[in-house]
């Protein structure tokens, strides 16, 4: 397994696979969501941007613990059937960024429909000729019902575990191996253990 020592190969991989799971902790219980997230570069930190359904519990604890937000794809079952010794075991080949920061609440209506605005322009952009037709009171309506929020990044952990500490001969059949199948995951983690 390798850390990914690139920053910016972490955060170009965050926003490929923005659909994420924030994780916190209140009383000794873990809760997770799974949210989209747009991701920006603001004075040289990483914030992470996205909102939660007001009716979700976990958005009341936020403020009170240092959130994790877990993004983890491509990812694809490696046999054994590729290794050159039969004293192996089967394993999992994934790329996996672990983001931790802390929390901020986007409250007033501004920041709300910036963090929505950003949203569409993420995910759609081309929605957003819509968005800005539809009246003011359904939008502020809408926003009523959310929490948004933004969580600076500062403790970064990118991992790739793409059979590093395999022979060229047994990456060569797993990258084979994986180019065949139907799984668009499998496809893309072949496509990264390329040289």
């Amino acid at each position: 397994m390798n850390l990914m020592t690139d920053p910016q190969e972490a955060i170009a991989f965050m926003q490929r696979y923005n659909f994420a799971t924030i994780v916190t902790v209140k009383n000794g219980q873990t809760n997770a969501t799974h949210l989209p997230f747009v991701i920006e570069q603001r004075d040289g930190k990483i914030v992470l941007i996205s909102h939660f359904a007001k009716a979700n519990p976990q958005a009341d604890e936020l403020l009170g613990c240092k959130p994790l937000v877990i993004f983890a794809e491509p990812h694809a079952y490696i046999s054994t059937r590729h290794y050159e010794l039969d004293t192996n075991v089967p394993t999992w080949n994934y790329i996996a960024v672990h983001a931790y920061g802390n929390a901020t609440l986007l409250e007033s209506e501004e920041e709300k429909v910036s963090v929505l605005e950003r949203s569409i322009n993420s995910f759609e952009a081309g929605y957003m000729q819509q968005w800005s037709s539809l009246p003011n009171d359904y939008k502020y309506g809408l926003m009523k019902g959310i929490t948004a929020f933004e969580i600076v990044v500062d403790d970064l952990q990118a991992k790739k575990k793409l059979s590093q500490n395999r022979s060229e001969q047994e990456r060569r059949s797993i990258v084979e191996e994986l180019e065949k199948s139907d799984d668009s995951s499998a496809k893309e983690i072949a496509d990264r253990m390329r040289p």
